[in-house]
C-alpha cells in the first residue's frame, strides 16, 4: 500500500477521533469551566493518559515493531512465540505498577496539583479518587497497544486508528449526562467521577476491540508464564532508551505539570484546551505518518535496501510539511477565534478563551517540529538504535526546561507553550544532522526547494488571515449563526489563499501526487 494511502487510512479515523476529541472537550469546558474540579480532572487524567502515551504508544511500539517484523520473516510461528513472551512479562510489571500508583494517588498527585487545589480537601480528594478509577486504563491500554503493534506489523492499521473514537464516545457519555443536570459544584464533582469510570470502561472496550481485530487477522498471542528470555531482554534493552525517545512530547508534559504546579488556577485546563487543538494536525499528521513509515522502513533497511528507505523518509518528511506547515500558519493566527466560538460557553468564560487561545498560538509553532520527531525518529528505531533520539531528546528537554525557567516568571502558562516549541525544533535539527553525519539520511535539493514553497504559501495565507481577524472579531462571540459564519469565513479565507499560492508556486502537482501515492512496502 502507498505511503499516501496508508497515511490517508490512519489519519482519517484518526481524525475522526479528534473530532470526537474537540466535542468532548467543548463540553468539559462548558460542564467544568476552568480550576476547580476542572484542573482536578486534567490532573487526574493526564497521568495514566501521559504514562499511556510515553510508554505504550511511544516506547513500546517503537521497541516492538522491528523485533516482531524480524520474527515475521522467520515465519508466524517465531513472530507468535516473541509476541507471547513479550506478554507474559508485561502483564505483571503493568499490574505491580499500576497498584502502586494507585495506593500513592494522595501523594504523587501532590507533587503536580496547584497551590490552589492543594488548599481545597474536598476538590483534592476528588482528584486523587479520579485518578484511582482512571489508572487502570494503563493496564489496558498497555495490552491494547502490544496488539494494535501486531495489527500495524501486519499492514492492518484501521483497527487501531479507529479505537481511540470508543475513549471519546465514552467520556461524552458522561459529559452528557452532566450537561443535563442542574448546574452547579456538586454537579460538577459527580460529572468527574462518570469521566474518571468512563476513561478506565473505554480501555478495556478498545482491548477488546483489537483483539477481535487480530483474531480476525488470522493471529493470536498465547499466554505462558513469565520468563525474560533472550527475545525480552532484547526488547528491554531497546525500550528503556525508546521512553524518552519516542516520548519526548510526553515528557515535555510531565515537565509542563511540574512548572503549572506553581501558576494560578486554571492555568492546567487552558494547556489542556490548547493542546487539544496542537494534537489535532500532530495525531492525524505525525502520528499516522509515524505508524505508516516504521514497519516499512524496517524491512527496506533488514533488506539493505538503502535507496528505497531514503525514497520512503523523503516522501514522509515532504508530505508531513505539506500538511503541517500551513495548519501551523493558520492556528497561530486564528487559534483565539477558534477557541472563542467552540469553548466559549457556560463555565468557560471570555478570559479563560483568550488565555487558551493565546496558548494555542503558542504551541503550534512547533507543531511541524513535534511531526518531523515523528518522522525522523523511526529510521533510528528502524535499525534498533533507541538510544541516540535519547540523546538528542535529552538536549532538548534542558533548552525546554531553561527556557521555562526564565519564562513562566515571566508570561506564564504561554511560556510553557513557547518553551515546548524551541525544544521540538532543537531536537528536530539534533536528529536530522546526526542521520547525515552516519550517511543514513539527506535531503535532496528538490524536497528542500519544495519545503521552501510550501512554507512561502503558508505565510501568504497567514498574511490573509492576519487581515481578516480584526474584521471576524465582533461575530467570534456572538450568536451560534454568527460564529459559525465567521468561522466558516477564516477557513474559506485560508483553504483558498493557500490553494492559490500552492498551485502557482508547484507546491502540489499531478507528478507529486502520483509520487506519494507509490507502493512503498
Amino acid at each position: 500500500m502507498s505511503l499516501l494511502k496508508n497515511v490517508g487510512t490512519i489519519g482519517g479515523l484518526t481524525a475522526v477521533s479528534r473530532v470526537f476529541g474537540f466535542v468532548r472537550d467543548i463540553m468539559l469546558a462548558r460542564v467544568l469551566g476552568a480550576g476547580g474540579v476542572a484542573d482536578a480532572w486534567q490532573l487526574a487524567f493526564q497521568l495514566p493518559n501521559l504514562f499511556r502515551r510515553l510508554f505504550a504508544e511511544g516506547a513500546f511500539a517503537s521497541a516492538f515493531v522491528p523485533l516482531f517484523n524480524r520474527h515475521m520473516n522467520e515465519g508466524e510461528p517465531a513472530a507468535r512465540r516473541f509476541a507471547s513472551e513479550v506478554l507474559a512479562v508485561l502483564l505483571p510489571i503493568l499490574v505491580l505498577f499500576g497498584a502502586a500508583m494507585m495506593i500513592g494517588m494522595p501523594w504523587i498527585l501532590w507533587l503536580f496539583a496547584n497551590p490552589e487545589l492543594r488548599a481545597d480537601p474536598e476538590n483534592y480528594a476528588l482528584a486523587v479518587l479520579m485518578g484511582q478509577i482512571a489508572f487502570p486504563y494503563l493496564l489496558f491500554m498497555s495490552l491494547a497497544t502490544l496488539t494494535a503493534a501486531v495489527l500495524n506489523s501486519l499492514s492492518r492499521f484501521a483497527a487501531a486508528a479507529a479505537a481511540p473514537i470508543l475513549l471519546n464516545i465514552c467520556l461524552l457519555a458522561a459529559l452528557f449526562w452532566g450537561a443535563f443536570q442542574p448546574a452547579g459544584e456538586e454537579t460538577r464533582q459527580a460529572t468527574g467521577l462518570y469521566l474518571a469510570i468512563a476513561v478506565s470502561v473505554s480501555g478495556l472496550l478498545q482491548l477488546v476491540w483489537l483483539v477481535f481485530w487480530m483474531r480476525r487477522a488470522g493471529f493470536s498471542i498465547p499466554f505462558g508464564r513469565p520468563r525474560v528470555t533472550q527475545r525480552v531482554k532484547e526488547m528491554g534493552v531497546l525500550i528503556v532508551p525508546a521512553v524518552f525517545g519516542a516520548g519526548v512530547y510526553q515528557i515535555s508534559r510531565f515537565i509542563d505539570l511540574a512548572f503549572i504546579r506553581g501558576l494560578p488556577d486554571g492555568s492546567l485546563t487552558y494547556m489542556a484546551m490548547a493542546d487539544r487543538w496542537n494534537q489535532l494536525p500532530l495525531g492525524i499528521i505525525g502520528i499516522a505518518l509515524g505508524t505508516a513509515i516504521l514497519p516499512a522502513l524496517s524491512r527496506h533497511i533488514a533488506s539493505d535496501e538503502s535507496d528505497q528507505a531514503q525514497r520512503l523518509q523523503s516522501n514522509a518528511i515532504e508530505l508531513a510539511m505539506l500538511l503541517t506547515v500551513p495548519a501551523a500558519v493558520a492556528l497561530f493566527f486564528t487559534g483565539s477565534a477558534f477557541v472563542r466560538v467552540f469553548m466559549q460557553s457556560g463555565a468557560f468564560t471570555p478570559e479563560d478563551a483568550m488565555i487558551t487561545g493565546t496558548v494555542v498560538s503558542g504551541l503550534v509553532i512547533g507543531l511541524p517540529a513535534y511531526v518531523l520527531v515523528k518522522v525522523l525518529t523511526p529510521n533510528f528505531f528502524a535499525r534498533k538504535d533507541t538510544r541516540t533520539p535519547v540523546y538528542t531528546a535529552a538536549v532538548s528537554l534542558l533548552v525546554t526546561v531553561a527556557i521555562n525557567l526564565y519564562l513562566v516568571p515571566r508570561l506564564g502558562v504561554l511560556a510553557l507553550a513557547i518553551a515546548g516549541a524551541i525544544g521540538a525544533w532543537v531536537n528536530t535539527a539534533l536528529l536530522y544532522v546526526i542521520l547525515v553525519r552516519r550517511n543514513f539520511f539527506r535531503l535532496t535539493p528538490r524536497v528542500i526547494g519544495r519545503i521552501g514553497r510550501i512554507v512561502l504559501a503558508a505565510l501568504i495565507m497567514g498574511a490573509a488571515l492576519w487581515y481578516a481577524m480584526p474584521i471576524g472579531d465582533p461575530y467570534f462571540t456572538g450568536s451560534t449563526a454568527e460564529r459559525g459564519l465567521a468561522i466558516a469565513a477564516l477557513i474559506v479565507i485560508g483553504a483558498v489563499s493557500y490553494a492559490i499560492c500552492a498551485a502557482a508556486l508547484g507546491v502540489l502537482d499531478k507528478a507529486t501526487i502520483q509520487r506519494l501515492m507509490r507502493r512503498q512496502s
